[in-house]
C-alpha cells in the first residue's frame, strides 16, 4: 500500500487533484470530510466541543455551527490547540480504521490540510502540496465560496506558509491557472510515478535508473529532499541508527553529480543492520541483497587494503522512480563509514578538490556513454573507483591537518 500525503493551503484546490486522483483509483482519506463525521449530532466529539467552546457553536437543530465554532476556535492558540486536542485523536483513530480497510496494493491519498503543522510528512511515503500563493488563495475563498475576508485571513494565517508546504513537498503542482489545466499533470504523475512506486513497494523492488548516465549541474533543491528521506528513514529506524546522515556528490554545495541521492545510515553493528532491513523495505526502500561491502581501500588497520570484512555493509534503493537514491548502512567507525563522512567534508572544504573530481566524473560519464544498466554503473565506477584510492591519503592529511 503506497500512502501518499495531499495538502495545500485553503482555495488551493486540493479537492480537485483529490477527485482526479480518485477517478484513477486512489482510496482517498479527506481528512476534513472525517473531522465532520467524528463532530456529528450524537457523536463524542460532539459533545466534546460543546464542553469546550459552549453551546453557543451549536445551530437550532442540533448539529455544529461550523462558522460559530471557528470565530471561538481560530481567535487565539490557545482556543486552536484546544480544538485540536478534542477533534485530532478521533480524526486519527478514524484514518487508521479507513486505512487498515483499504486493499494491501491501494494507492491511499489521506487529503490532510494540517500535514505540515502536525508533523505528519514523514510517516508517508510521498507528499503531494497543491501550490497557490496566498493572494490568489484569498481572492478564491472570498469570491468563490462566500468566505469572509477577515475570516479568510486569520484561518491563512494559523496555517502553515507556502515556504513551509514547499519544503515537505515531494511534488509540487501549480493549481494557480484555469481549473481544467492541472488534470493532465496529474494524470501524468498517476502514470509515471504513484503507479511504478506502488508496485515497487509492494514487490520490494528498488527504482533503477533506465537512461545513460548524466552528471548534471548542481541542483539547489538537492539539500532539501535528502532531508525529506532523511525524516522517513528516522521514522523507520527508530533506536536502530545511532545518525543518518546526507552523503555522496549530492551533498556538496554547487558539485555537478548524477541526480542520485546518496544517504547513509550509522549503526552499532551489522546485527543492527539486518534488523532493519524489513522496516526499511516497508518505508519504501527495499534491500539489494547482492551488494555487502564496498570497495576495499588502505587502511592504518589493513595497509594492504584487501581486508574486505572491513568494508562491509548493507545497501538499499528507494522505490520511488520519481526520486532516485541510495541507501547504504554502515557500522559506526567502520572505513567505509569514516570514509563516507570524511570525503564529504574534504570535498565541501577543498575547491581545487571539488574540481579535480567534476574531471574524473566527466571522464567516468564519457566512459559510460551508451550504456544504461549495470554495464553503465560498472564503466562510470571503473573510472572512479581508482581515483577515490588514489586520494584517500590526502583525505588522511586534511583530517589530521
Amino acid at each position: 500500500m503506497l500512502r501518499i500525503g495531499l495538502t495545500g493551503g485553503m482555495g488551493a484546490g486540493k479537492s480537485t487533484v483529490a477527485r482526479i486522483l480518485a477517478d484513477l483509483g486512489a482510496v482517498i482519506v479527506d481528512s476534513d470530510l472525517i473531522a465532520r463525521e467524528v463532530v456529528a449530532p450524537g457523536t463524542e466529539g460532539l459533545a466534546a466541543l460543546v464542553d469546550a467552546f459552549g453551546a453557543e457553536i451549536l445551530a437550532a437543530d442540533g448539529s455544529l455551527d461550523r462558522p460559530a465554532l471557528a470565530a471561538k476556535a481560530f481567535a487565539d492558540d490557545e482556543s486552536r490547540a484546544t480544538l485540536n486536542s478534542i477533534t485530532h485523536p478521533l480524526v486519527g483513530k478514524r484514518t487508521t480504521e479507513l486505512i487498515s480497510a483499504a486493499p494491501s496494493d491501494a494507492i491511499v491519498v489521506q487529503d490532510i490540510p494540517l500535514l505540515v503543522e502536525n508533523g505528519l510528512a514523514p510517516l508517508m511515503n510521498l507528499v503531494i502540496v497543491v501550490d497557490v500563493d496566498a493572494e490568489t488563495r484569498l481572492r478564491r475563498l472570498v469570491e468563490f465560496r462566500g468566505v469572509a475576508e477577515s475570516d479568510a485571513r486569520a484561518r491563512i494565517a494559523a496555517q502553515a506558509t507556502d515556504e513551509q508546504r514547499r519544503a515537505v513537498a515531494d511534488v509540487l503542482l501549480d493549481n494557480s491557472g484555469a481549473p481544467a489545466a492541472i488534470e493532465g499533470t496529474v494524470r501524468q504523475l498517476w502514470r509515471e510515478r504513484l503507479v511504478p512506486f506502488e508496485h515497487n513497494l509492494r514487490t520490494r523492488t528498488p527504482a533503477r535508473r533506465t537512461t545513460e548516465i548524466r552528471v548534471e549541474p548542481a541542483n539547489p533543491d538537492w539539500a532539501a529532499q535528502a532531508q525529506r528521506l532523511i525524516a522517513r528513514l528516522w521514522v523507520a529506524c527508530g533506536a536502530g541508527a545511532s545518525r543518518i546522515d546526507h552523503i555522496g556528490s549530492t551533498s556538496v554545495p554547487d558539485l555537478p553529480a548524477k541526480d542520485v541521492i546518496d544517504l547513509q545510515i550509522t549503526v552499532a553493528d551489522l546485527a543492527a543492520a539486518d534488523g532493519l532491513r524489513d522496516a526499511l523495505g516497508a518505508a519504501g526502500f527495499p534491500v539489494r541483497p547482492e551488494i555487502t561491502q564496498d570497495n576495499p581501500r588502505p587502511t592504518p588497520q589493513d595497509p594492504a587494503g584487501i581486508d574486505v570484512s572491513l568494508w562491509t555493509k548493507r545497501f538499499h534503493n528507494n522505490a520511488d522512480p520519481g526520486r532516485l537514491a541510495n541507501v547504504h548502512v554502515r557500522v559506526d567507525g567502520s572505513p567505509g563509514q569514516e570514509f563516507a563522512l570524511l570525503f564529504r567534508d574534504w570535498l565541501r572544504a577543498d575547491a581545487d578538490a571539488r574540481a579535480e573530481y567534476v574531471e574524473v566524473k566527466r571522464a567516468a560519464e564519457a566512459k559510460a556513454a551508451g550504456l544504461t544498466g549495470a554495464a553503465a554503473t560498472i564503466a562510470y565506477l571503473d573510472v572512479k573507483e581508482p581515483w577515490f584510492t588514489a586520494v584517500y591519503p590526502r583525505m588522511l592529511a586534511w583530517r589530521d591537518s
